[in-house]
């Protein structure tokens, strides 16, 4: 969350005449002010104007391309989440039944994720992937300290080894619980991690190597795979296990309806945990993320708290405690309502709208594509060198449009690309897509009759995305 500081000022929220419609007059006299309590209540409709005026000035979420949530589900789960806004996923005793929902919702991504026995696997779900990680990064470091109790004891640092293209999640992860992250650079064309680097950066203090199916980059698979058997040699060089965590945030939902040949999961014995969001391909409102471990050796039972809490005990492995109920309902609904044909459907809809979108926007002549959209539904592409604009540029034109498409610098070795990105999800229809291409091609000649990039003019760019 952003941290933000009172405003300290006086200023006051001013009411129409018919905003307060039995007493256009008396309601207009309220003002509210914005920054601390008034001194009485205002009527539940006079509220909901004011803050439903205020909201306007968002971006529409559909036409949001910068995000990976979830930005549209049926009526029918809408109402479900509505039913169960007022359940605390907490309170197992108290709905019991959400609870079994939970369990199910895990047992269904056990056996989509292959784990070797599904009864054995043990998840939970969280507020998000981010959670989620924290969580699989928890489990990893304290099973390296089991491991080496006389080096930790003697203060040997422990490492999380990952690519520089992770999401900012793992290096809150590193600062929070005192891990050393060692972030393998970009390099060229290679924009993640890959498994040469993996096995390079390990040592008798790495707690895990972190493979991301799904970079939020530029949207492609790591090769995880490769990864494992790198580690594979690894280990028999060194006598070193080094297990592996795959963030499947998005990916987690997408390859095992749309690549099912491809091996990344559990099938894989050096994965021991795996995270996903359901709140992103898993097509949920936010916010909601599940975490799997293989079995019960891979989350060292010291770190699962048994809480008696509202007449019962209940084994928890969380960093919050109350949260909602609704998002999990939800989960289960998508689960009942698609299957594996259905999730196939939806998730190849959005990659051939991705496909699609990104080969017409390389047949422009003024872009480079990075990435085209064939791995997770999202794509990245650059501007060609000898255009006079950037793509700062044109994400700041098409916010004029109503479209948000971020565009920002890549990390460390590769600051001289920036980019802009897409992701395609479950509601943004090729027909949406025909009317961005038309709106970008509408801006392109004037964008060509600029002389340079607004940069060079000391326009600052305005990034439209932070990992």
């Amino acid at each position: 969350m952003a941290l933000h500081k009172g405003a300290g000022d006086d200023r006051r929220l001013s009411i129409g005449p018919f905003t307060g419609i039995s007493d256009p007059l008396g309601a207009m006299e309220l003002a509210p002010p914005l920054h601390r309590l008034g001194e009485g209540p205002v009527s539940a409709d006079t509220a909901y104007q004011l803050v439903h005026d205020e909201l306007l000035l968002d971006g529409s979420a559909r036409l949001n391309l910068a995000t990976f949530v979830t930005t549209t589900m049926e009526t029918q789960a809408t109402r479900l989440m509505t039913e169960c806004l007022d359940k605390n996923m907490i309170d197992k005793d108290e709905y019991p039944q959400t609870a079994e929902l939970e369990r199910r919702c895990v047992a269904i991504l056990a056996d989509l994720w292959h784990a070797p026995d599904p009864d054995a696997a043990v998840g939970c779900s969280t507020t998000g992937s981010s959670e989620a990680c924290m969580l699989a990064g928890m489990a990893l470091k304290r099973r390296w300290m089991r491991r080496n109790p006389d080096r930790y004891a003697t203060g040997a640092r422990p490492n999380l080894v990952m690519g520089i293209n992770v999401q900012v999640c793992w290096e809150k992860f590193c600062t929070f619980w005192e891990v050393e992250a060692r972030t393998a650079p970009m390099s060229g064309e290679r924009f993640h991690l890959d498994a040469e680097q993996a096995a390079a950066l390990c040592d008798e203090n790495t707690i895990g190597v972190v493979g991301v199916l799904g970079s939020t980059f530029d949207g492609s698979y790591e090769p995880i795979a490769d990864i494992c058997a790198a580690l594979d040699a690894f280990q028999e060089r060194t006598g070193l296990d080094v297990p592996v965590h795959v963030d499947g945030a998005s990916g987690g939902m997408v390859a095992p309806f749309l690549d099912p040949e491809l091996v990344w999961d559990f099938r894989l014995p050096r994965v021991a945990s795996i995270n996903c969001s359901g709140h992103k391909y898993g097509l949920v409102y936010p916010g909601v993320g599940w975490a799997l471990w293989r079995d019960k050796e891979a989350l060292p039972e010291e770190l699962v708290f048994r809480v008696n809490y509202l007449g019962g005990e209940m084994p928890t492995f969380a960093l919050n405690f109350s949260r909602p109920g609704a998002q999990v309902a939800a989960q289960y609904y998508v689960f009942l309502r698609l299957g594996r044909e259905g999730f196939r459907a939806v998730q190849g809809a959005s990659r051939e709208v991705a496909r699609y979108l990104a080969g017409r926007i390389g047949e422009l002549g003024c872009f480079r594509l990075l990435t085209r959209g064939d791995e997770v539904p999202v794509f990245a592409f650059t501007t060609t060198e000898d255009m006079p604009f950037d793509v700062f540029d044109v994400s700041r034109r098409l916010r004029e449009r109503g479209w948000q498409v971020p565009a920002y610098t890549f990390p460390p070795h590769r600051e001289d690309l920036s980019v802009l990105r897409i992701v395609c999800r479950n509601g943004f229809s090729r027909d949406l897509a025909d009317l961005l291409l038309a709106d970008l091609g509408r801006l392109l000649p004037e964008l060509r009759r600029q002389p340079v990039p607004l940069r060079d003019l000391g326009v600052p760019a305005r990034a439209g995305f932070h990992h």
